[in-house]
C-alpha cells in the first residue's frame, strides 16, 4: 500500500492525544477525510474550532491510568496517536511529565482494555543527538540526546518499545525529523521567521522600513520533512500489518541534512521581502545542540512503503502563505 492510499482507514476509530495541537490537528483532519471516526483529545479546543464535535476535553497530565482505561473503553479506539507533548517551553521536569510520564500512563491504561488498540507514538530526531556529517542516522544508531526535549522523548520511546517486547503491546514509534509546512507553531524557528517576514511585508506596503531579521547562529544542518508527509506516514502506520510495525522505531524525515542558513535565506527569497538576515555571534561555551542531523529513512520505505513526496520549496511556500503572499514567479 502506498502512503497516500488509505482506504483501510474508513470506519477506523482513531483517538488523537494532543489532537488540537499542530500535528494533532493535521492528523485528525486526514483521518476524518479517510472516513475514520476521530476523537481529538486535549485540554482545550483549537482556537479556530471550539465547536468541533470531534473535540474531547481532557487534561491528560492530570488523568490517571484507571481513568484513562475507562475513557478509552468508552471510545473503543482502533488506533491511538500520541501527538501530545511539550517542545519549546518548560523545564526538564515539565517535559518529563508531558513526553515520558504521560506515555507510561497511557500504556498502563491499555492493559485494562478487552481489545487494546495500536499505539502510534510520535518521537523526535532529537532523541539521537548529534550525527556524523554525510551519514544518515539509522534506527540502530545508539541515541545520545543533548537537549531536555530529546532526553524526555527518548524515555517515551523506550517505554513503548519495552511494553511491546515484554507485554505484547501493539505499539510503534515514528521518529520524526523537524516538521515544516503550513501554519507551523509560532514558537518554532520557522514560525518566528514566517511571522517576521509577514510583518516586514506589511511595513513595505505602508512604505515603512522593515526590521532586519535577527536570529541565533544558524550553523546547524537539520533533516526537515513536510507536515503532510508526516501525516501520510501516520495514516499508513495505522493500518500496516502488526507483524511489520509493532515494536519498531521508524524514521520519518527528508533523508538529507539541510543547512538552516540556506533554508532561512530561501524563505526570505520566496517571501519577496528583501531584508538582511543577521546571525548572533556564537558564544564560546561548549555547544549543546547537535550540529548535524540526517535520517536514514530506508526502514520507512521497507515497512510502510513511505517516502517523502513534497518538495522543500512547496513546504516553504505553504509555511509562508499564512503570513505573507509568496510571489508567483518565485524560483522553484
Amino acid at each position: 500500500m502506498r502512503a497516500s492510499d488509505n482506504g483501510g482507514a474508513a470506519g477506523l476509530r482513531v483517538a488523537v492525544l494532543g489532537g488540537t495541537g499542530y500535528l494533532g490537528r493535521c492528523i485528525g483532519e486526514a483521518f476524518s477525510a479517510d472516513g475514520s471516526v476521530v476523537h481529538l483529545v486535549s485540554r482545550s479546543p483549537a482556537p479556530d474550532g471550539p465547536g468541533d464535535p470531534r473535540f474531547v476535553p481532557m487534561d491528560l497530565l492530570a488523568t490517571g491510568p484507571r481513568e484513562l482505561t475507562g475513557f478509552f473503553g468508552s471510545l473503543r479506539p482502533d488506533v491511538i496517536v500520541n501527538a501530545a507533548g511539550r517542545v519549546w517551553d518548560g523545564d526538564e521536569a515539565q517535559m518529563t511529565a508531558s513526553n515520558a510520564e504521560l506515555v507510561v500512563r497511557v500504556l498502563e491504561s491499555l492493559g485494562g482494555l478487552p481489545r487494546p488498540p495500536r499505539l502510534i507514538q510520535l518521537g523526535s530526531v532529537h532523541e539521537y543527538g548529534a550525527g556524523i556529517p554525510g551519514v544518515g542516522l539509522s534506527e540502530e544508531h545508539e541515541p545520545d540526546p543533548v537537549t531536555p526535549y530529546g532526553r524526555t522523548k527518548l524515555v517515551g520511546t523506550r517505554v513503548v518499545l519495552r511494553a511491546a517486547a515484554d507485554h505484547g503491546v501493539d505499539g510503534v514509534v515514528l521518529r520524526l525529523a523537524n516538521v515544516i509546512g503550513a501554519v507551523v507553531p509560532a514558537r518554532s524557528l520557522f514560525g518566528m521567521v514566517a511571522a517576521h517576514l509577514g510583518e516586514a511585508a506589511r511595513a513595505r506596503s505602508l512604505s515603512e522600513k522593515p526590521q532586519e531579521l535577527r536570529l541565533p547562529p544558524l550553523r546547524v544542518h537539520r533533516d526537515v520533512v513536510d507536515v503532510d508527509d508526516v501525516v501520510d506516514a501516520v495514516r499508513t502506520a495505522a493500518t500496516a500489518p502488526r507483524t511489520d510495525v509493532s515494536g519498531q522505531v521508524i524514521n520519518i524525515g527528508g533523508g538529507e541534512a539541510v543547512s538552516m542558513r540556506v533554508l532561512i535565506d530561501r524563505m526570505v527569497e520566496l517571501s519577496g521581502v528583501n531584508i538582511p538576515v543577521v546571525e548572533a555571534v556564537p558564544d564560546q561555551s561548549p555547544r549543546s545542540a547537535a550540529q548535524w542531523q540526517q535520517l536514514d529513512i530506508s526502514r520507512a520505505m521497507r515497512l510502510l512503503g513511505w517516502k517523502p513526496r513534497r518538495a522543500l520549496d512547496a513546504s516553504l511556500r505553504n509555511l509562508l502563505a499564512a503570513t505573507v503572499p509568496v510571489p508567483a514567479n518565485g524560483r522553484e
